[in-house]
Protein backbone atom coordinates (compact mmCIF):
# COMPACT_ATOMS: atom_id res chain seq x y z
CA UNK A 1 0.00 0.00 0.00
CA UNK A 2 1.40 3.39 -0.97
CA UNK A 3 2.10 6.14 1.52
CA UNK A 4 -0.71 8.32 2.77
CA UNK A 5 -0.68 12.08 2.15
CA UNK A 6 -2.79 14.30 4.41
CA UNK A 7 -3.54 17.82 3.27
CA UNK A 8 -5.42 20.84 4.52
CA UNK A 9 -7.24 22.41 1.60
CA UNK A 10 -7.47 25.98 0.38
CA UNK A 11 -9.53 27.85 -2.20
CA UNK A 12 -7.45 26.43 -5.04
CA UNK A 13 -7.80 22.73 -4.28
CA UNK A 14 -11.13 22.77 -2.40
CA UNK A 15 -12.80 20.71 -5.20
CA UNK A 16 -10.71 17.71 -4.05
CA UNK A 17 -13.13 17.36 -1.15
CA UNK A 18 -15.98 16.59 -3.53
CA UNK A 19 -14.26 13.74 -5.37
CA UNK A 20 -15.08 11.11 -2.76
CA UNK A 21 -18.29 9.01 -2.86
CA UNK A 22 -21.04 10.11 -0.46
CA UNK A 23 -22.94 6.97 0.64
CA UNK A 24 -24.42 8.68 3.70
CA UNK A 25 -25.76 11.60 1.61
CA UNK A 26 -23.95 14.18 3.72
CA UNK A 27 -24.13 16.65 0.85
CA UNK A 28 -27.90 16.88 1.17
CA UNK A 29 -27.65 17.15 4.96
CA UNK A 30 -25.21 20.06 4.62
CA UNK A 31 -26.94 21.87 1.77
CA UNK A 32 -27.27 25.00 3.96
CA UNK A 33 -23.95 24.61 5.77
CA UNK A 34 -21.03 26.88 4.93
CA UNK A 35 -17.67 25.14 5.29
CA UNK A 36 -14.42 27.11 5.04
CA UNK A 37 -11.95 25.56 2.56
CA UNK A 38 -9.05 25.90 5.01
CA UNK A 39 -11.00 23.95 7.64
CA UNK A 40 -11.31 20.97 5.28
CA UNK A 41 -8.72 18.16 5.28
CA UNK A 42 -8.27 15.12 3.07
CA UNK A 43 -6.18 11.95 3.14
CA UNK A 44 -4.94 10.83 -0.29
CA UNK A 45 -3.49 7.57 -1.50
CA UNK A 46 -2.19 7.49 -5.09
CA UNK A 47 -3.86 10.85 -5.59
CA UNK A 48 -7.30 9.52 -4.59
CA UNK A 49 -9.19 10.88 -1.58
CA UNK A 50 -9.71 8.00 0.87
CA UNK A 51 -10.79 10.07 3.90
CA UNK A 52 -12.08 13.59 4.36
CA UNK A 53 -13.23 15.83 7.16
CA UNK A 54 -14.86 19.25 7.30
CA UNK A 55 -14.42 21.21 10.51
CA UNK A 56 -17.13 23.78 11.15
CA UNK A 57 -17.80 26.96 13.10
CA UNK A 58 -19.91 30.08 12.91
CA UNK A 59 -19.01 32.96 10.59
CA UNK A 60 -17.30 34.89 13.41
CA UNK A 61 -15.51 31.95 15.05
CA UNK A 62 -11.72 31.93 14.84
CA UNK A 63 -11.47 28.16 15.38
CA UNK A 64 -13.79 25.26 14.54
CA UNK A 65 -16.43 24.15 17.01
CA UNK A 66 -16.81 20.60 15.67
CA UNK A 67 -16.26 18.22 12.77
CA UNK A 68 -19.62 17.77 11.11
CA UNK A 69 -18.62 15.92 7.94
CA UNK A 70 -16.38 12.85 8.11
CA UNK A 71 -16.01 10.15 5.47
CA UNK A 72 -13.71 7.14 5.20
CA UNK A 73 -13.39 4.72 2.26
CA UNK A 74 -13.86 1.02 2.97
CA UNK A 75 -10.55 -0.53 4.02
CA UNK A 76 -9.08 2.86 4.96
CA UNK A 77 -9.90 2.99 8.67
CA UNK A 78 -6.33 3.97 9.60
CA UNK A 79 -6.35 6.77 7.01
CA UNK A 80 -9.48 8.18 8.61
CA UNK A 81 -7.93 7.87 12.05
CA UNK A 82 -4.76 9.62 10.86
CA UNK A 83 -6.82 12.45 9.38
CA UNK A 84 -8.44 13.07 12.77
CA UNK A 85 -5.35 12.38 14.86
CA UNK A 86 -3.12 14.86 13.02
CA UNK A 87 -5.63 17.70 12.85
CA UNK A 88 -4.71 20.97 14.61
CA UNK A 89 -8.19 21.09 16.16
CA UNK A 90 -9.33 18.43 18.61
CA UNK A 91 -13.06 19.11 18.85
CA UNK A 92 -16.28 17.12 18.98
CA UNK A 93 -17.05 14.91 15.99
CA UNK A 94 -20.58 14.64 14.59
CA UNK A 95 -21.32 11.65 12.39
CA UNK A 96 -24.38 12.64 10.36
CA UNK A 97 -26.46 9.66 9.18
CA UNK A 98 -29.67 9.05 7.24
CA UNK A 99 -32.72 8.18 9.30
CA UNK A 100 -33.15 4.44 9.74
CA UNK A 101 -29.51 3.76 8.81
CA UNK A 102 -29.28 0.71 11.08
CA UNK A 103 -31.76 -1.18 8.88
CA UNK A 104 -29.90 -0.66 5.59
CA UNK A 105 -26.80 -2.88 5.23
CA UNK A 106 -24.65 -0.53 3.15
CA UNK A 107 -25.45 2.45 5.39
CA UNK A 108 -24.72 0.40 8.51
CA UNK A 109 -21.39 -0.69 7.00
CA UNK A 110 -20.44 2.87 6.04
CA UNK A 111 -21.30 4.12 9.52
CA UNK A 112 -19.26 1.28 11.04
CA UNK A 113 -16.16 2.23 9.05
CA UNK A 114 -16.39 5.84 10.20
CA UNK A 115 -17.01 4.84 13.82
CA UNK A 116 -14.00 2.51 13.73
CA UNK A 117 -11.79 5.30 12.39
CA UNK A 118 -13.01 7.68 15.08
CA UNK A 119 -12.32 5.10 17.79
CA UNK A 120 -8.82 4.45 16.42
CA UNK A 121 -8.16 8.20 16.62
CA UNK A 122 -9.20 8.33 20.27
CA UNK A 123 -12.77 9.58 19.88
CA UNK A 124 -15.36 8.10 22.23
CA UNK A 125 -19.12 8.02 21.49
CA UNK A 126 -21.07 10.46 23.64
CA UNK A 127 -24.66 10.26 22.41
CA UNK A 128 -26.92 9.39 19.50
CA UNK A 129 -29.46 12.01 18.46
CA UNK A 130 -32.54 12.46 16.31
CA UNK A 131 -32.50 15.41 13.88
CA UNK A 132 -35.86 16.95 13.00
CA UNK A 133 -37.09 19.37 10.35
CA UNK A 134 -40.59 20.83 10.59
CA UNK A 135 -42.18 22.41 7.49
CA UNK A 136 -45.67 23.88 7.06
CA UNK A 137 -46.77 20.63 5.37
CA UNK A 138 -46.36 18.97 8.78
CA UNK A 139 -49.14 21.15 10.21
CA UNK A 140 -48.89 23.75 12.95
CA UNK A 141 -50.02 22.24 16.28
CA UNK A 142 -52.36 24.28 18.44
CA UNK A 143 -51.01 25.93 21.55
CA UNK A 144 -52.30 24.03 24.62
CA UNK A 145 -52.96 27.34 26.36
CA UNK A 146 -51.97 26.17 29.84
CA UNK A 147 -49.02 28.51 30.28
CA UNK A 148 -48.13 32.14 29.78
CA UNK A 149 -44.80 33.25 28.39
CA UNK A 150 -42.63 36.29 28.95
CA UNK A 151 -39.18 37.45 27.97
CA UNK A 152 -36.66 37.46 30.83
CA UNK A 153 -34.01 40.19 30.50
CA UNK A 154 -31.97 39.13 33.53
CA UNK A 155 -29.29 36.57 32.68
CA UNK A 156 -28.92 35.71 36.37
CA UNK A 157 -32.54 34.52 36.48
CA UNK A 158 -32.00 32.38 33.38
CA UNK A 159 -28.72 31.01 34.73
CA UNK A 160 -30.46 29.89 37.91
CA UNK A 161 -33.28 28.29 35.93
CA UNK A 162 -30.84 26.47 33.63
CA UNK A 163 -28.85 25.33 36.65
CA UNK A 164 -31.97 23.77 38.14
CA UNK A 165 -33.08 22.23 34.83
CA UNK A 166 -29.67 20.60 34.31
CA UNK A 167 -29.41 19.34 37.88
CA UNK A 168 -31.64 16.46 36.70
CA UNK A 169 -31.43 15.90 32.96
CA UNK A 170 -31.48 13.26 30.21
CA UNK A 171 -29.37 15.44 27.88
CA UNK A 172 -25.93 13.87 27.40
CA UNK A 173 -24.09 17.14 26.70
CA UNK A 174 -25.54 18.75 29.81
CA UNK A 175 -24.70 15.68 31.89
CA UNK A 176 -21.12 15.81 30.61
CA UNK A 177 -20.88 19.49 31.60
CA UNK A 178 -22.29 18.68 35.05
CA UNK A 179 -19.75 15.89 35.51
CA UNK A 180 -16.91 18.24 34.56
CA UNK A 181 -17.98 21.37 36.42
CA UNK A 182 -21.34 20.96 38.10
CA UNK A 183 -24.74 22.48 37.20
CA UNK A 184 -23.24 25.99 37.10
CA UNK A 185 -20.98 24.98 34.23
CA UNK A 186 -23.85 23.34 32.36
CA UNK A 187 -25.95 26.49 32.78
CA UNK A 188 -23.14 28.74 31.63
CA UNK A 189 -22.48 26.62 28.56
CA UNK A 190 -26.14 26.94 27.57
CA UNK A 191 -26.12 30.72 28.04
CA UNK A 192 -22.91 31.01 26.02
CA UNK A 193 -24.54 28.98 23.25
CA UNK A 194 -27.67 31.15 23.26
CA UNK A 195 -25.54 34.31 22.99
CA UNK A 196 -23.56 32.77 20.11
CA UNK A 197 -26.73 32.27 18.05
CA UNK A 198 -27.42 35.08 15.54
CA UNK A 199 -30.98 35.74 16.69
CA UNK A 200 -32.56 38.24 19.11
CA UNK A 201 -32.07 37.94 22.85
CA UNK A 202 -35.70 39.04 23.23
CA UNK A 203 -36.90 35.69 21.85
CA UNK A 204 -35.75 33.79 24.96
CA UNK A 205 -38.84 33.15 27.06
CA UNK A 206 -39.74 31.82 30.50
CA UNK A 207 -43.01 29.93 30.97
CA UNK A 208 -45.32 30.39 33.95
CA UNK A 209 -48.49 28.77 35.20
CA UNK A 210 -51.60 30.93 35.41
CA UNK A 211 -50.77 31.31 39.12
CA UNK A 212 -47.41 32.84 38.19
CA UNK A 213 -45.21 29.87 39.14
CA UNK A 214 -42.20 29.32 36.84
CA UNK A 215 -42.30 26.14 34.74
CA UNK A 216 -39.29 26.31 32.44
CA UNK A 217 -37.95 28.12 29.40
CA UNK A 218 -37.64 27.85 25.64
CA UNK A 219 -35.33 29.51 23.13
CA UNK A 220 -36.53 29.90 19.54
CA UNK A 221 -33.54 30.91 17.46
CA UNK A 222 -31.64 31.01 14.22
CA UNK A 223 -28.37 29.15 13.89
CA UNK A 224 -26.09 29.84 10.89
CA UNK A 225 -28.21 27.46 8.78
CA UNK A 226 -31.64 28.82 9.68
CA UNK A 227 -34.50 28.69 12.21
CA UNK A 228 -34.22 26.15 15.03
CA UNK A 229 -35.48 25.07 18.42
CA UNK A 230 -32.39 25.95 20.42
CA UNK A 231 -33.65 24.86 23.84
CA UNK A 232 -36.67 23.49 25.68
CA UNK A 233 -36.35 22.79 29.39
CA UNK A 234 -38.73 22.19 32.30
CA UNK A 235 -37.84 22.62 35.97
CA UNK A 236 -37.55 19.26 37.78
CA UNK A 237 -40.44 19.98 40.13
CA UNK A 238 -42.75 20.75 37.18
CA UNK A 239 -42.08 17.58 35.20
CA UNK A 240 -44.59 14.82 34.61
CA UNK A 241 -47.32 17.16 33.35
CA UNK A 242 -46.31 17.33 29.68
CA UNK A 243 -45.22 20.96 29.88
CA UNK A 244 -42.30 20.38 27.49
CA UNK A 245 -44.89 20.00 24.74
CA UNK A 246 -46.38 23.40 25.63
CA UNK A 247 -42.91 24.96 25.47
CA UNK A 248 -42.13 23.26 22.16
CA UNK A 249 -45.34 24.39 20.48
CA UNK A 250 -44.82 27.96 21.72
CA UNK A 251 -41.28 27.87 20.37
CA UNK A 252 -42.55 26.68 16.99
CA UNK A 253 -45.32 29.30 16.88
CA UNK A 254 -42.79 32.03 17.68
CA UNK A 255 -40.51 31.01 14.82
CA UNK A 256 -43.38 30.65 12.34
CA UNK A 257 -44.61 34.08 13.43
CA UNK A 258 -41.17 35.41 12.53
CA UNK A 259 -41.52 33.99 9.02
CA UNK A 260 -39.75 30.63 9.35
CA UNK A 261 -40.35 28.35 6.36
CA UNK A 262 -38.84 25.42 8.23
CA UNK A 263 -37.64 24.72 11.77
CA UNK A 264 -34.77 22.39 12.66
CA UNK A 265 -34.47 20.65 16.02
CA UNK A 266 -32.70 17.76 17.74
CA UNK A 267 -32.89 15.62 20.84
CA UNK A 268 -31.04 12.64 22.27
CA UNK A 269 -32.38 9.20 21.33
CA UNK A 270 -32.35 8.39 25.03
CA UNK A 271 -34.59 11.35 25.86
CA UNK A 272 -37.77 9.47 25.10
CA UNK A 273 -40.17 11.99 26.66
CA UNK A 274 -38.82 14.82 24.47
CA UNK A 275 -38.76 12.59 21.38
CA UNK A 276 -42.44 11.83 22.02
CA UNK A 277 -43.22 15.56 22.25
CA UNK A 278 -41.51 16.20 18.91
CA UNK A 279 -43.51 13.40 17.32
CA UNK A 280 -46.77 14.74 18.75
CA UNK A 281 -45.96 18.25 17.48
CA UNK A 282 -45.44 16.91 13.95
CA UNK A 283 -41.65 17.08 13.71
CA UNK A 284 -40.41 14.24 11.45
CA UNK A 285 -36.99 12.67 11.99
CA UNK A 286 -34.99 13.52 8.86
CA UNK A 287 -31.49 12.43 9.92
CA UNK A 288 -29.69 10.91 12.89
CA UNK A 289 -26.35 11.80 14.43
CA UNK A 290 -23.73 10.20 16.61
CA UNK A 291 -21.61 12.61 18.64
CA UNK A 292 -18.04 11.68 19.65
CA UNK A 293 -15.62 13.45 21.98
CA UNK A 294 -11.82 13.41 21.57
CA UNK A 295 -9.27 12.21 24.08
CA UNK A 296 -10.43 8.65 24.74
CA UNK A 297 -6.93 7.22 24.31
Amino acid sequence: MTDLVIRTLDEGDAPLFDTMPDPLDARTAHARTRHRPDWKRVALRDGRVVARGAWWGGPDDTAPLNINWFDVAEGETEAGAALLRTAPWQVELELNLPGGWRDVPHLRAAAGTRRAAAAAAGYAPLVERYLYRWTPECGLPARPGRLRFAAEPDDAVLHDMLRRIHSVTLDAHARKAVEEGGPDRAAQEELDFFRWLPSPREWWQVAYTEAGEPVGMHVPAHNPSGPCVAFVGVLPERRGRGYAYDLLTECLHTLVGQGAAFVAAATDRGNRPMAAHFARAGFPVVRERVNFVPGAV
